[in-house]
């Protein structure tokens, strides 16, 4: 079976989502990807009701925010000083941007594996 290989062992599978296959488990990831996009968007029964749209969403949304750190974190060392900001705010802020980065490739990586677990499981429900 497919789903086997979706696991909470695997480093980019998110705690806070169950395993494909136990109960709810297609709502807790649900609820975890609605933490991910603006308020607003989990407030649309459309994408509330179609996690795999939900997915795609947060997907887009996580690109366009890891553009924006990493221009942020690029452009730090050539614009803080101009601010009159100290050096050790400014070698904080460039750490601070790094580790951002980092967070947000480990989350896109989680929502691709729940949107492949999805995908999976709305092929399996529909005999693909």
């Amino acid at each position: 079976m497919a789903l086997t290989t979706y696991s909470p062992i695997d480093s980019d599978w998110p705690c806070q989502v169950r395993t494909p296959g136990s109960r709810d488990w297609e709502r807790s990831a649900s609820k975890w990807l609605r933490e991910l996009v603006p308020a607003r968007y989990g407030s649309y029964p459309l994408l509330v009701r179609q996690p795999v749209l939900l997915a795609r969403h947060a997907q887009i949304q996580l690109q366009h925010e890891i553009r924006v750190v990493r221009t942020a974190l690029h452009t730090a060392r050539a614009e803080l000083p101009a601010t009159g900001m100290p050096e050790s705010v400014i070698e904080h802020t460039i750490k601070m941007y790094a580790a951002e980065l980092a967070q947000l490739h480990h989350i896109a990586r989680g929502v691709r594996v729940v949107m492949r677990a999805l995908l999976d499981e709305g092929s399996a429900r529909h005999g693909h």
